[in-house]
C-alpha cells in the first residue's frame, strides 16, 4: 500500500514523479499508483528537509508552500537528475546539499535524510493536505512537542472518479546514531506563513479565519536540538505509517513494521521480497544484450506495483478476506497482466481474486476501476470477470488450497452477467438491454448511466460472457457454459459487412453501432485513430455516442480473442485477413500506446502465418521500448505496458481466462518458470538461437516445430497451460524460414469458439 516516492510539479507527474530536471522536487510522499491516467492520484503526506531557512535561519521564514520550498535535483553530467532507484530503494542528491533516501514496508515508509556537513539547524516539515490535485478537505493535525510525532489526516478527490477519501498519517523522527531529543521549534502552518508553536489546527485558524480551512495546507517543523549537533554530517530517519482507517492505526502500522528505525534492514527485506518475485522467471542471456534483459526484469517490477494490498485498510466494511486496491483499471490489465501472474504468482493472485469476491459481496458487483476505496468510472465492460475467469480455469484443483471459494466466485460472475447495477459507469453492465437485443443500441438512453461506449461494450461484453462460459464448464455447468459460449457470440450483432474504409475500399466490413430497430448507425472506421480527419480522442466523455472507447473501429475489429477465426471468416478469409492486419500497423492504426492494439501483432497466426507475428510482435519491441526515461509506449496503465513488454519479449501472448498461450520465438536461449503451488519449473529452450537480430526480421528467429518433455507438439502456435503445470521442457526448434505454418492440421491453428476450440 505504501509507495513512498518524490514528488514533483511536472504538469505530468500522474505517479508524482518526473525524470525531467527541470522540474522541481517539492516533497516526498507515503502514497503513490503507477502509470494511470485520470487526475493525478494519491501523492498524500508529503516530506521536506530544509539544512537552513533563507533570511538569517529564521524559523518562521522558511518557505514552507508548495511552490516556495521546491527545489532542483542535482544534475549528473549526461543531464539527468542525481536520482536512483531500484526495487525497495529510491534516493535522489537535492541542490540544497541534503541527501534523501526512501524504502517502504506494506503500510510504512522510512525516510533518511542526510544534511550537508555542518547543518546547524536542520528541519523536518510534514505537509498533512497536498495531495496529487491539491484536493483536501477537513484536514486534521496534532504536533506532540514531547516526542515531535506528528499525526494528521484529511479527505481528497478520487483520480478517476466521483468519490472522495480520507486517509490518516503518523510521522515520527529520530537521529541516525543519536538522541534527537525534542523539538525547540515547532509550528503549523498556512501557505509560507508559520504559526511558531502551534501544535494543532484549531491553535492555528481560531480567531483568523473563523475556520474556514478547506483547501489549505498545514505542518510541523522541528529542529535538532544544538547540544547534539556534531561537526560532521547530521542525518535525521523519518518513519511515515499511513491508514484508511485512523491515525491511530497508521502508527500502529509503522511501530509493527518498522520498530526499529533501521533504514538498511528495511531496505534489504524490501530487495529481499522483490528478488523472489523477480526470481521466479530466469532467462540465460548468452547472445542477449543487457538492456534487453534490464527490460525485461524492469517491466516484471511494473506488473507487481498495483494492485496494491490494502488488507486491514477498508474503512467500508469488516471482513477476514484481503481487500485489495488501485484496480485503475480493469481494462488495461484483464488482457494479460493475470496471464502473466498466473505463470509464477498463483499466490499474490488469489488474494486479489478473493479481494474481487469480497468487493462483489459487499457492493453487488465486481469492481471494474477502483482507487483510494473508492469507485471509478467503468471504461468499457465488466472487466473483473475475464481475472476470476483467468484464476479459476488454470487453479480450480488448487482453489481450496488458496482460499478462493469457487462458489462465491461464480455467483460474482452471475451477478455482472444477470444484474443491471443502479449505476453502470461505476460497476457492472447494462445487463437488461444486453440480454434482450445480444447488443448495446445507440439510441436507447437509460437512467442507471451514460448512453456511451455502445459497440466496444458490446464486444467486452462478448467477451466477459465467454470467460464465464468457461468457468461454467471447468465446474461442469454444462448448461451455463452453453448459454454463455452463446452469449458470447453477440459481437458478431455489431459487425457491418457493408462498411469500408474511406480511401481503402479494399477494407470491407466494420464493427458498427446499431440503432435499438436493427439497422446500422454509421462511425468512421478512422475515427479516434491518428488518422482520424476530425481528430477525436474517444476518451471518456459522457458526450460521445460514437460508440468506441480509446480506439478506432479499425481496432476494434480484430477484438474477439475468443473466436479469432470467426473474425477471418467475417473478414474474408485468411488472405484477406492478413492484408487487413498489415494496414492496420502499416497505416498506423495500430496504436502502440493504448491496450485494444495488444493482440493484434500476434493475430497473423490465426491466418496460419506465423512468421509475421513474429515479425510484427518483434517489431514492437524494437520500435517502442526501451529503458530510457520515455521507454514505454504511453502510461504504463497499472502495468499493462509492462505486461505486454514481458510476452513479447518471452515470445508468448495469452487469451486470457483460457488454457492456451499464443507462442513465437523467446528473445533468450532459454527461460524457466518457477510456480510456487505446483512447485514445478517450467523450461524453454530456443535450439538454434543466435542473438536478437537489430532489425527484428532475419536470421533465425521463426518457430521451425515444438516438442515438449521429448514428444512432438502438434502446433508451432501456442502451448497449454498443461505445459506450466506439469513444469514441462518446451524445446523450439528455430529457422529462418519466416514462411512456415502452425503445422499439419486444422487443430495446429490456435483455437476459436466457432472452430470448436475451448472445450
Amino acid at each position: 500500500m505504501a509507495k513512498v516516492g518524490m514528488d514533483t510539479d511536472s504538469p505530468g507527474n500522474q505517479a508524482g514523479y518526473d525524470a525531467n530536471p527541470e522540474y522541481n522536487a517539492w516533497g516526498f510522499s507515503q502514497l503513490h499508483d503507477q502509470g494511470t491516467g485520470g487526475g493525478v492520484s494519491l501523492s498524500n503526506f508529503k516530506l521536506w528537509a530544509f539544512a537552513s531557512c533563507p533570511v538569517g535561519d529564521i524559523f518562521e521564514a522558511c518557505p514552507t508552500s508548495l511552490n516556495s520550498r521546491k527545489v532542483q535535483r542535482n544534475i549528473l553530467p549526461d543531464g539527468s537528475p542525481d536520482d536512483a532507484a531500484e526495487p525497495g530503494y529510491f534516493s535522489s542528491n537535492l541542490s540544497t546539499g541534503i541527501r534523501v533516501e526512501l524504502t517502504a514496508t506494506r503500510r510504512a515508509a522510512l525516510h533518511r535524510y542526510t544534511f550537508p556537513y555542518g547543518t546547524q539547524n536542520p528541519r523536518m516539515l510534514v505537509d498533512v493536505t497536498n495531495d496529487g490535485e491539491q484536493s483536501s478537505t477537513k484536514p486534521i493535525m496534532q504536533l506532540n512537542t514531547s516526542t515531535a510525532r506528528v499525526t494528521g489526516a484529511a479527505d481528497f478527490q478520487a483520480s478517476f472518479g466521483p468519490g472522495r477519501y480520507r486517509v490518516y498519517t503518523c510521522v515520527d523522527f529520530q537521529g541516525d546514531g543519536y538522541d534527537i531529543g525534542s523539538p525547540v521549534e515547532y509550528g503549523a502552518w498556512l501557505g509560507d506563513s508559520p504559526v511558531k508553536y502551534s501544535v494543532t489546527i484549531n491553535q492555528l485558524y481560531r480567531g483568523k479565519l473563523r475556520c474556514n480551512w478547506i483547501s489549505t495546507t498545514m505542518t510541523m517543523q522541528t529542529i535538532k536540538p544544538n547540544s547534539v549537533i556534531s561537526s560532521g554530517n547530521t542525518t535525521i530517519l523519518a518513519r511515515a505509517g499511513v491508514s484508511f482507517i485512523s491515525t491511530e492505526q497508521a502508527c500502529s502500522n509503522a511501530e509493527e513494521e518498522i520498530p526499529t528505525f533501521d533504514f538498511n534492514g528495511v531496505q534489504a527485506s524490501a530487495r529481499a521480497q522483490w528478488n523472489d518475485i523477480l526470481g521466479r522467471i530466469q532467462v540465460d542471456t548468452d547472445n542477449v544484450d543487457s538492456e534487453t534483459v534490464s527490460l525485461l526484469y524492469s517491466s516484471l517490477y511494473r506488473i507487481h506495483v498495483v494492485p496494491a494490498d490494502y488488507t486491514g485498510e477498508n474503512p467500508l466494511w469488516n471482513s477476514t478476506e484481503p481487500y485489495y486496491d488501485s484496480f485503475y483499471c480493469n481494462w488495461d490489465t484483464f488482457r494479460a497482466l493475470y496471464a502473466l501472474m498466473s505463470l509464477h504468482d498463483p499466490e499474490d493472485f488469489a488474494r486479489i481474486v478473493r479481494g474481487l469476491i469480497n468487493i462483489q459481496q459487499h457492493e453487488g458487483w465486481l469492481p471494474e476501476c477502483r482507487g483510494a476505496t473508492q469507485q471509478q468510472f467503468i471504461q468499457g465492460g465488466s472487466n473483473g470477470d475475464p481475472i476470476l475467469a483467468e484464476f479459476l480455469v488454470k487453479y480450480y484443483n488448487q482453489s481450496a488450497e488458496l482460499g478462493v471459494n469457487v462458489t462465491s466466485l461464480y455467483e460474482a460472475l452471475l451477478a455482472d452477467a444477470e444484474d443491471q447495477p443502479p449505476n453502470w459507469d461505476l460497476q457492472g453492465r447494462q445487463a437488461n438491454i444486453w440480454k434482450t437485443l445480444g447488443y448495446i443500441p445507440s439510441d436507447v438512453w437509460e437512467p442507471s448511466g451514460t448512453n456511451t461506449k455502445q459497440v466496444s461494450r458490446t464486444l467486452e461484453y462478448s467477451f466477459d460472457d465467454f470467460t464465464i462460459s468457461q468457468v461454467a464448464k471447468t465446474m461442469g455447468k454444462t448448461a451455463d457454459g452453453a448459454k454463455y459460449a452463446a452469449r458470447s457470440g453477440n459481437f458478431v450483432n455489431v459487425w457491418n459487412p457493408n462498411t469500408t474504409v474511406p480511401g481503402s475500399p479494399q477494407i470491407v466490413g466494420m464493427m458498427q453501432p446499431r440503432f435499438l430497430n436493427g439497422t446500422f448507425n454509421y462511425t468512421d472506421p478512422r475515427h479516434c485513430s491518428v488518422n482520424d480527419p476530425t481528430q477525436s480522442t474517444c476518451y471518456l466523455d459522457a458526450i460521445n455516442t460514437d460508440g468506441f472507447y480509446e480506439s478506432s473501429p479499425l481496432v476494434y475489429s480484430q477484438f474477439v480473442p475468443h473466436d479469432t477465426a470467426k473474425l477471418v471468416e467475417l473478414q474474408g478469409g485468411p488472405d484477406a485477413f492478413i492484408r487487413r492486419l498489415d494496414f492496420l500497423i502499416d497505416e498506423h492504426y495500430f496504436d502502440e500506446t493504448d491496450e485494444p492494439s495488444m493482440q493484434i501483432p500476434f493475430m497473423y497466426h490465426y491466418a496460419n502465418r506465423p512468421g509475421l507475428s513474429t515479425q510484427r510482435s518483434r517489431q514492437v519491441i524494437i520500435d517502442y521500448f526501451n529503458t530510457s526515461v520515455s521507454g514505454i509506449p504511453g502510461n504504463d496503465d497499472s502495468g499493462a505496458m509492462g505486461t505486454w513488454a514481458v510476452f513479447l519479449l518471452m515470445g508468448m501472448y495469452p487469451i486470457p481466462a483460457t488454457r492456451q498461450y499464443l507462442l513465437s520465438s523467446p528473445w533468450f536461449p532459454q527461460m524457466t518458470f518457477y510456480n510456487p503451488i505446483f512447485n514445478k519449473t517450467t523450461t524453454i529452450i530456443a535450439n538454434g538461437f543466435v542473438g536478437n537480430p537489430a532489425n527484428g526480421t532475419s536470421g533465425p528467429i521463426y518457430v521451425q516445430n515444438v516438442t515438449i518433455d521429448g514428444e512432438p507438439w502438434h502446433s508451432n502456435c501456442y502451448l497449454d497451460w498443461d505445459v506450466f503445470a506439469h513444469g514441462s521442457t518446451v524445446e523450439l526448434q528455430l529457422t529462418d524460414n519466416a514462411n512456415l505454418t502452425c503445422g499439419d492440421s486444422a487443430a495446429a491453428l490456435p483455437p476459436s469458439l466457432s472452430t470448436g476450440g475451448f472445450d
